[in-house]
């Protein structure tokens, strides 16, 4: 059996990697474009920054979603937290400039 050499499956993994890096980042600007848009209907009607039941909604679906993947759920909890934490900040600054 011929096994690939082991510093070309490094780059050839590595390189996966880069790409799923490149795509992850690409979607996150996706959702903060979205976000955004969010923060500004929000700071407009006089709405909450903060929507504490769709984010338990939000982290019930992820850890089911990220067991289905086979991907640690307190991991992609942590995520969406610091994701929303984010967000949340943004909306508040959206709020305090209107």
């Amino acid at each position: 059996m011929s096994e690939e050499d082991p510093i070309k499956t490094l780059h050839r993994l590595r390189s996966s990697i880069d790409n799923v890096d490149a795509a992850l980042i690409f979607l996150l600007a996706e959702r903060f474009k979205c976000t955004k848009q969010v923060g500004e209907l929000k700071a407009e009607h006089g709405m909450p920054a903060s929507d504490p039941p769709r984010e338990e909604q939000q982290v019930a679906r992820l850890r089911t979603l990220a067991e289905d993947a086979d991907l640690d759920p307190a991991f992609a909890e942590k995520w969406f937290n610091f994701v929303v934490a984010e967000v949340i900040r943004h909306h508040a600054e959206a709020a305090d400039g209107r």
